[in-house]
Protein backbone atom coordinates (compact mmCIF):
# COMPACT_ATOMS: atom_id res chain seq x y z
CA UNK A 1 0.00 0.00 0.00
CA UNK A 2 1.50 3.35 -0.98
CA UNK A 3 -0.27 7.01 0.53
CA UNK A 4 0.56 9.48 -1.46
CA UNK A 5 -0.99 13.08 -0.64
CA UNK A 6 -2.67 15.23 -3.57
CA UNK A 7 -1.27 18.70 -3.35
CA UNK A 8 -1.31 20.54 -6.80
CA UNK A 9 -1.74 17.29 -8.91
CA UNK A 10 -5.13 18.23 -11.10
CA UNK A 11 -5.14 14.26 -11.76
CA UNK A 12 -4.88 13.35 -7.78
CA UNK A 13 -7.63 15.98 -7.08
CA UNK A 14 -9.75 14.48 -9.27
CA UNK A 15 -9.34 10.95 -8.13
CA UNK A 16 -10.09 12.54 -5.31
CA UNK A 17 -13.36 13.16 -6.39
CA UNK A 18 -14.27 10.34 -8.22
CA UNK A 19 -13.46 7.58 -6.08
CA UNK A 20 -16.40 7.85 -4.10
CA UNK A 21 -18.49 7.10 -7.21
CA UNK A 22 -16.94 4.04 -7.81
CA UNK A 23 -16.84 2.98 -4.13
CA UNK A 24 -20.78 3.64 -3.75
CA UNK A 25 -22.05 2.18 -7.13
CA UNK A 26 -25.09 0.58 -7.48
CA UNK A 27 -25.97 2.06 -4.32
CA UNK A 28 -29.42 3.73 -4.64
CA UNK A 29 -29.26 6.36 -1.69
CA UNK A 30 -25.82 8.11 -1.83
CA UNK A 31 -25.75 11.16 -3.73
CA UNK A 32 -22.75 12.43 -5.35
CA UNK A 33 -22.03 16.00 -4.10
CA UNK A 34 -21.29 18.88 -6.47
CA UNK A 35 -17.19 18.56 -7.46
CA UNK A 36 -16.85 22.40 -6.88
CA UNK A 37 -18.29 21.90 -3.25
CA UNK A 38 -15.87 19.62 -2.76
CA UNK A 39 -13.25 21.71 -4.64
CA UNK A 40 -13.82 24.90 -2.68
CA UNK A 41 -13.03 24.06 0.91
CA UNK A 42 -9.33 23.09 -0.44
CA UNK A 43 -9.00 25.81 -2.56
CA UNK A 44 -6.60 28.98 -0.57
CA UNK A 45 -8.38 31.48 -2.53
CA UNK A 46 -12.01 30.26 -1.67
CA UNK A 47 -11.43 28.91 1.74
CA UNK A 48 -10.65 31.75 4.45
CA UNK A 49 -9.18 29.18 7.18
CA UNK A 50 -5.85 28.10 4.85
CA UNK A 51 -5.26 31.87 6.37
CA UNK A 52 -3.68 30.86 9.58
CA UNK A 53 -4.46 27.03 8.94
CA UNK A 54 -3.94 24.55 7.70
CA UNK A 55 -4.74 21.39 5.13
CA UNK A 56 -3.69 18.40 3.47
CA UNK A 57 -5.00 15.16 1.18
CA UNK A 58 -4.03 12.15 0.95
CA UNK A 59 -5.14 9.11 -1.26
CA UNK A 60 -3.90 5.28 -0.82
CA UNK A 61 -3.05 3.37 -3.75
CA UNK A 62 -2.94 -0.45 -3.81
CA UNK A 63 -0.16 -2.09 -5.83
CA UNK A 64 -1.47 -1.87 -9.34
CA UNK A 65 -2.08 1.78 -8.41
CA UNK A 66 -6.17 1.68 -7.41
CA UNK A 67 -7.46 4.04 -5.42
CA UNK A 68 -8.20 2.05 -1.75
CA UNK A 69 -9.18 5.14 0.38
CA UNK A 70 -9.25 8.63 0.68
CA UNK A 71 -8.80 10.98 3.69
CA UNK A 72 -8.00 15.05 4.58
CA UNK A 73 -6.72 16.62 7.59
CA UNK A 74 -6.76 19.98 8.74
CA UNK A 75 -6.61 22.57 11.36
CA UNK A 76 -8.66 24.98 11.54
CA UNK A 77 -7.30 28.28 13.45
CA UNK A 78 -10.76 29.60 15.03
CA UNK A 79 -11.58 25.86 16.95
CA UNK A 80 -7.82 24.31 17.44
CA UNK A 81 -7.05 25.64 21.06
CA UNK A 82 -10.55 25.96 21.73
CA UNK A 83 -10.79 22.51 23.72
CA UNK A 84 -8.88 21.10 26.65
CA UNK A 85 -6.37 19.87 24.24
CA UNK A 86 -5.06 21.56 21.07
CA UNK A 87 -7.43 19.26 18.64
CA UNK A 88 -7.25 19.21 14.65
CA UNK A 89 -9.85 17.10 12.49
CA UNK A 90 -9.78 14.79 9.97
CA UNK A 91 -12.73 13.78 7.22
CA UNK A 92 -13.63 13.24 3.85
CA UNK A 93 -13.28 9.58 4.44
CA UNK A 94 -14.22 7.09 2.14
CA UNK A 95 -12.37 3.74 2.50
CA UNK A 96 -12.41 0.29 0.94
CA UNK A 97 -13.91 -2.52 2.97
CA UNK A 98 -10.61 -2.98 4.89
CA UNK A 99 -9.62 -2.04 7.99
CA UNK A 100 -5.91 -2.20 7.72
CA UNK A 101 -6.00 0.52 5.06
CA UNK A 102 -8.44 2.88 7.24
CA UNK A 103 -6.21 2.77 9.96
CA UNK A 104 -3.25 3.22 7.85
CA UNK A 105 -5.29 6.62 6.99
CA UNK A 106 -5.89 7.74 10.51
CA UNK A 107 -2.13 7.01 11.43
CA UNK A 108 -1.07 9.52 8.54
CA UNK A 109 -3.90 12.31 9.91
CA UNK A 110 -2.63 11.54 13.90
CA UNK A 111 1.06 12.02 12.73
CA UNK A 112 0.22 15.03 10.79
CA UNK A 113 -1.22 16.72 13.17
CA UNK A 114 0.51 16.36 16.18
CA UNK A 115 3.83 17.70 13.67
CA UNK A 116 1.92 20.68 14.11
CA UNK A 117 0.96 20.85 17.58
CA UNK A 118 -2.57 19.00 18.12
CA UNK A 119 -2.88 16.63 20.86
CA UNK A 120 -6.84 15.16 19.81
CA UNK A 121 -8.97 14.90 16.39
CA UNK A 122 -12.05 15.08 15.53
CA UNK A 123 -13.61 13.03 12.95
CA UNK A 124 -14.71 12.83 10.12
CA UNK A 125 -14.94 16.64 10.09
CA UNK A 126 -14.89 19.70 7.49
CA UNK A 127 -12.23 22.20 7.45
CA UNK A 128 -14.89 24.72 7.79
CA UNK A 129 -18.27 25.27 9.57
CA UNK A 130 -20.07 22.57 11.45
CA UNK A 131 -23.40 23.10 9.21
CA UNK A 132 -21.76 21.06 6.47
CA UNK A 133 -19.84 17.20 5.86
CA UNK A 134 -19.98 17.47 9.43
CA UNK A 135 -20.08 13.55 11.32
CA UNK A 136 -20.47 9.97 10.75
CA UNK A 137 -23.57 8.69 8.92
CA UNK A 138 -24.80 5.71 11.43
CA UNK A 139 -28.76 5.43 10.61
CA UNK A 140 -30.35 5.14 8.50
CA UNK A 141 -28.68 3.76 5.58
CA UNK A 142 -32.02 3.89 3.05
CA UNK A 143 -31.91 7.65 3.47
CA UNK A 144 -30.67 10.06 1.01
CA UNK A 145 -28.01 12.61 2.62
CA UNK A 146 -29.11 16.05 2.77
CA UNK A 147 -27.17 18.50 0.77
CA UNK A 148 -24.06 19.52 2.11
CA UNK A 149 -23.81 16.08 4.20
CA UNK A 150 -22.16 12.92 3.77
CA UNK A 151 -24.03 9.51 3.29
CA UNK A 152 -21.50 6.93 3.90
CA UNK A 153 -20.61 3.13 3.89
CA UNK A 154 -22.12 0.72 7.58
CA UNK A 155 -18.93 -0.63 8.04
CA UNK A 156 -16.62 2.78 8.96
CA UNK A 157 -18.42 2.48 12.29
CA UNK A 158 -16.45 0.20 13.55
CA UNK A 159 -13.09 1.48 11.78
CA UNK A 160 -13.54 4.76 13.91
CA UNK A 161 -14.47 2.75 17.29
CA UNK A 162 -11.73 0.22 17.08
CA UNK A 163 -9.12 2.69 16.06
CA UNK A 164 -10.47 4.61 19.21
CA UNK A 165 -12.11 6.98 18.73
CA UNK A 166 -15.01 8.06 21.18
CA UNK A 167 -18.49 9.78 21.13
CA UNK A 168 -17.78 13.29 21.46
CA UNK A 169 -21.54 14.51 20.33
CA UNK A 170 -24.32 12.81 18.49
CA UNK A 171 -26.54 15.13 15.64
CA UNK A 172 -29.39 14.16 14.42
CA UNK A 173 -31.96 15.22 11.51
CA UNK A 174 -36.08 15.63 11.91
CA UNK A 175 -38.58 15.57 9.36
CA UNK A 176 -41.22 17.46 9.94
CA UNK A 177 -44.61 17.50 7.41
CA UNK A 178 -45.37 20.93 5.60
CA UNK A 179 -48.89 20.89 4.59
CA UNK A 180 -51.63 21.66 7.18
CA UNK A 181 -53.48 18.63 7.60
CA UNK A 182 -50.76 16.36 7.55
CA UNK A 183 -48.57 19.20 10.13
CA UNK A 184 -51.80 19.71 12.76
CA UNK A 185 -51.70 16.06 13.81
CA UNK A 186 -47.99 16.07 14.43
CA UNK A 187 -47.44 19.37 16.16
CA UNK A 188 -48.64 19.93 19.99
CA UNK A 189 -51.54 22.27 20.46
CA UNK A 190 -49.41 24.05 23.40
CA UNK A 191 -47.32 25.36 20.36
CA UNK A 192 -50.30 27.13 19.03
CA UNK A 193 -51.25 28.57 22.35
CA UNK A 194 -47.76 30.09 22.59
CA UNK A 195 -47.53 31.09 19.37
CA UNK A 196 -50.73 32.94 19.57
CA UNK A 197 -49.50 34.60 22.73
CA UNK A 198 -46.62 35.81 21.35
CA UNK A 199 -48.57 37.11 18.14
CA UNK A 200 -50.71 39.24 20.90
CA UNK A 201 -47.84 40.33 22.89
CA UNK A 202 -46.95 44.15 21.45
CA UNK A 203 -43.59 44.92 20.11
CA UNK A 204 -43.05 41.10 18.61
CA UNK A 205 -43.00 40.72 14.68
CA UNK A 206 -42.49 38.03 12.41
CA UNK A 207 -41.26 38.33 8.43
CA UNK A 208 -39.52 36.27 6.07
CA UNK A 209 -36.57 38.11 4.19
CA UNK A 210 -37.26 40.22 0.73
CA UNK A 211 -34.09 39.79 -1.86
CA UNK A 212 -34.73 43.22 -2.27
CA UNK A 213 -33.82 44.08 1.13
CA UNK A 214 -30.46 41.27 1.72
CA UNK A 215 -28.34 43.72 3.13
CA UNK A 216 -30.39 44.26 6.51
CA UNK A 217 -31.34 40.66 6.63
CA UNK A 218 -27.52 39.95 6.45
CA UNK A 219 -26.47 42.15 9.42
CA UNK A 220 -29.72 41.04 11.05
CA UNK A 221 -28.18 37.58 10.94
CA UNK A 222 -25.03 38.54 12.03
CA UNK A 223 -26.48 39.96 15.45
CA UNK A 224 -28.37 37.12 16.31
CA UNK A 225 -26.04 34.36 15.06
CA UNK A 226 -23.29 36.32 17.42
CA UNK A 227 -25.20 36.72 20.39
CA UNK A 228 -27.19 32.46 20.13
CA UNK A 229 -24.89 30.34 17.97
CA UNK A 230 -21.09 31.85 18.14
CA UNK A 231 -20.28 30.68 21.20
CA UNK A 232 -21.60 27.23 20.72
CA UNK A 233 -20.57 27.23 17.40
CA UNK A 234 -16.73 27.89 18.48
CA UNK A 235 -16.24 29.75 15.59
CA UNK A 236 -15.68 33.13 17.16
CA UNK A 237 -17.77 36.16 15.92
CA UNK A 238 -19.31 36.84 12.63
CA UNK A 239 -17.98 39.76 10.64
CA UNK A 240 -20.69 41.95 8.58
CA UNK A 241 -18.60 40.64 5.67
CA UNK A 242 -18.64 37.43 6.17
CA UNK A 243 -22.56 37.87 6.57
CA UNK A 244 -23.36 39.40 3.72
CA UNK A 245 -21.23 37.02 1.78
CA UNK A 246 -23.19 34.59 3.32
CA UNK A 247 -26.52 35.99 2.00
CA UNK A 248 -25.11 36.49 -1.33
CA UNK A 249 -23.78 32.97 -1.47
CA UNK A 250 -27.43 31.26 -0.89
CA UNK A 251 -29.20 34.31 -3.01
CA UNK A 252 -29.58 32.09 -5.87
CA UNK A 253 -31.28 29.38 -3.61
CA UNK A 254 -33.22 31.43 -1.65
CA UNK A 255 -37.01 31.34 -1.36
CA UNK A 256 -38.00 34.54 0.52
CA UNK A 257 -40.91 32.32 2.53
CA UNK A 258 -38.31 30.18 3.51
CA UNK A 259 -36.20 32.42 5.95
CA UNK A 260 -37.74 33.67 8.45
CA UNK A 261 -36.62 35.85 11.21
CA UNK A 262 -38.39 37.15 14.63
CA UNK A 263 -37.99 41.04 15.78
CA UNK A 264 -38.81 42.40 19.69
CA UNK A 265 -39.36 46.13 19.09
CA UNK A 266 -37.71 46.72 15.98
CA UNK A 267 -34.73 44.51 17.63
CA UNK A 268 -33.56 41.11 15.53
CA UNK A 269 -34.05 37.90 18.07
CA UNK A 270 -34.60 34.98 15.94
CA UNK A 271 -34.19 33.14 12.96
CA UNK A 272 -35.66 30.27 11.02
CA UNK A 273 -33.27 29.97 8.09
CA UNK A 274 -34.72 27.18 5.52
CA UNK A 275 -33.79 26.39 1.80
CA UNK A 276 -34.64 23.97 -0.34
CA UNK A 277 -32.87 20.83 -0.56
CA UNK A 278 -31.08 20.99 -2.96
CA UNK A 279 -29.30 17.35 -3.00
CA UNK A 280 -33.19 16.28 -4.57
CA UNK A 281 -31.99 18.10 -8.06
CA UNK A 282 -27.91 17.59 -7.57
CA UNK A 283 -29.06 13.97 -7.55
CA UNK A 284 -29.84 13.51 -10.97
CA UNK A 285 -26.45 15.72 -11.84
CA UNK A 286 -23.69 13.42 -10.81
CA UNK A 287 -21.27 16.01 -9.34
CA UNK A 288 -21.12 17.95 -12.42
CA UNK A 289 -22.71 21.69 -12.82
CA UNK A 290 -21.38 21.49 -16.25
CA UNK A 291 -23.66 22.96 -19.52
CA UNK A 292 -25.59 19.55 -18.87
CA UNK A 293 -26.11 19.59 -15.45
CA UNK A 294 -27.06 23.31 -15.59
CA UNK A 295 -30.11 22.25 -18.30
CA UNK A 296 -30.89 19.31 -15.72
CA UNK A 297 -31.21 22.11 -13.04
CA UNK A 298 -32.72 24.20 -14.94
CA UNK A 299 -35.67 21.30 -15.52
CA UNK A 300 -36.23 20.13 -12.11
CA UNK A 301 -36.23 23.80 -10.83
CA UNK A 302 -39.22 24.65 -13.65
CA UNK A 303 -41.05 21.65 -13.12
CA UNK A 304 -40.65 21.92 -9.05
CA UNK A 305 -39.75 18.18 -8.75
CA UNK A 306 -38.20 18.52 -5.31
CA UNK A 307 -40.73 18.58 -2.70
CA UNK A 308 -38.40 18.79 0.64
CA UNK A 309 -36.78 21.87 2.39
CA UNK A 310 -34.32 21.73 4.67
CA UNK A 311 -34.05 23.43 7.87
CA UNK A 312 -29.89 24.98 8.26
CA UNK A 313 -30.26 27.25 11.24
CA UNK A 314 -32.71 27.64 14.55
CA UNK A 315 -31.27 30.54 16.40
CA UNK A 316 -33.15 32.49 19.40
CA UNK A 317 -30.78 35.04 21.21
CA UNK A 318 -30.19 34.56 25.26
CA UNK A 319 -32.57 37.42 26.56
CA UNK A 320 -35.49 35.99 24.36
CA UNK A 321 -35.59 32.23 25.12
CA UNK A 322 -37.96 30.10 26.98
CA UNK A 323 -40.68 32.94 26.05
CA UNK A 324 -41.89 30.91 23.13
CA UNK A 325 -40.23 32.62 20.33
CA UNK A 326 -39.20 29.07 19.11
CA UNK A 327 -43.29 28.47 19.01
CA UNK A 328 -43.83 31.77 17.51
CA UNK A 329 -41.58 31.72 14.49
CA UNK A 330 -42.19 28.14 13.25
CA UNK A 331 -45.99 28.84 13.11
CA UNK A 332 -45.24 32.13 11.58
CA UNK A 333 -43.63 29.85 8.41
CA UNK A 334 -46.22 27.22 8.79
CA UNK A 335 -49.05 29.66 8.19
CA UNK A 336 -47.72 31.18 5.33
CA UNK A 337 -46.86 27.79 3.54
CA UNK A 338 -50.74 26.22 4.32
CA UNK A 339 -51.76 27.34 0.75
CA UNK A 340 -53.12 24.93 -1.82
CA UNK A 341 -49.92 23.38 -4.44
CA UNK A 342 -47.47 24.63 -1.95
CA UNK A 343 -44.47 23.35 -3.58
CA UNK A 344 -42.82 21.44 -0.66
CA UNK A 345 -43.99 18.78 1.71
CA UNK A 346 -41.60 17.39 3.91
CA UNK A 347 -38.94 19.89 5.70
CA UNK A 348 -35.82 17.57 7.22
CA UNK A 349 -34.23 19.73 10.53
CA UNK A 350 -30.90 19.16 9.45
CA UNK A 351 -28.61 19.66 12.40
CA UNK A 352 -29.33 19.08 15.38
CA UNK A 353 -26.77 18.21 18.06
CA UNK A 354 -27.21 15.87 21.47
CA UNK A 355 -25.70 18.98 23.26
CA UNK A 356 -28.30 21.18 22.86
CA UNK A 357 -31.16 20.44 24.40
CA UNK A 358 -33.23 23.55 24.43
CA UNK A 359 -33.48 22.64 20.50
CA UNK A 360 -34.41 19.05 20.90
CA UNK A 361 -37.40 20.02 23.12
CA UNK A 362 -38.74 22.48 20.44
CA UNK A 363 -38.83 19.77 17.98
CA UNK A 364 -40.91 17.52 20.46
CA UNK A 365 -43.20 20.52 20.60
CA UNK A 366 -43.53 20.95 16.82
CA UNK A 367 -44.16 16.78 16.57
CA UNK A 368 -40.65 16.52 14.54
CA UNK A 369 -39.77 12.77 13.75
CA UNK A 370 -36.06 11.93 14.66
CA UNK A 371 -34.91 10.64 11.43
CA UNK A 372 -30.98 10.30 10.65
CA UNK A 373 -28.08 10.24 13.24
CA UNK A 374 -24.40 11.00 12.99
CA UNK A 375 -21.58 10.64 15.35
CA UNK A 376 -19.32 13.32 15.72
CA UNK A 377 -15.57 11.41 17.45
CA UNK A 378 -13.01 12.25 19.13
CA UNK A 379 -9.36 10.20 19.19
CA UNK A 380 -7.24 11.96 22.33
CA UNK A 381 -3.69 11.10 21.13
CA UNK A 382 -2.71 11.00 24.75
CA UNK A 383 -4.45 7.33 25.78
CA UNK A 384 -4.26 8.23 29.53
CA UNK A 385 -6.00 11.39 28.88
CA UNK A 386 -9.50 11.84 30.78
CA UNK A 387 -12.06 12.06 27.57
CA UNK A 388 -14.80 14.65 28.17
CA UNK A 389 -17.97 14.58 25.80
CA UNK A 390 -19.03 18.04 24.29
CA UNK A 391 -20.31 19.33 26.87
CA UNK A 392 -24.48 20.76 27.17
CA UNK A 393 -25.51 24.29 25.98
Amino acid sequence: MQIIEVGESRKLQKEFLEFPSRLYKGNKYWIRPLDQDIEKIFDHTKNPLFDGGDCVRWLALDESGKTMARVAAFVNPNTANQNDQPTGGMGFFECIDNQEVAFAMFDKCKAWLQERGMEAMDGPVNFGERDNWWGLHIDPHDAEPTWGMFYHQKYYRAFFENYGFQDYFQQYTFLLPIPEVEARKVVRPALFEIANRIYNTPGYEFRHVSKKELPKFAEDFRIIYNKAWAKNMSTGEMTPERAAAIMQTMKPILEEELMWFGYHNDEPIAFFIMIPELNQIIKHINGKLNLIGKIKWLYHTLMKTNKKARGVIFGVIPEYQGRGIESAIALSFSRACWVPNYQYETLELNWIADFNPKMLKVTQMLGAKKYKTYITYRYLFDRNKEFKRCPPI
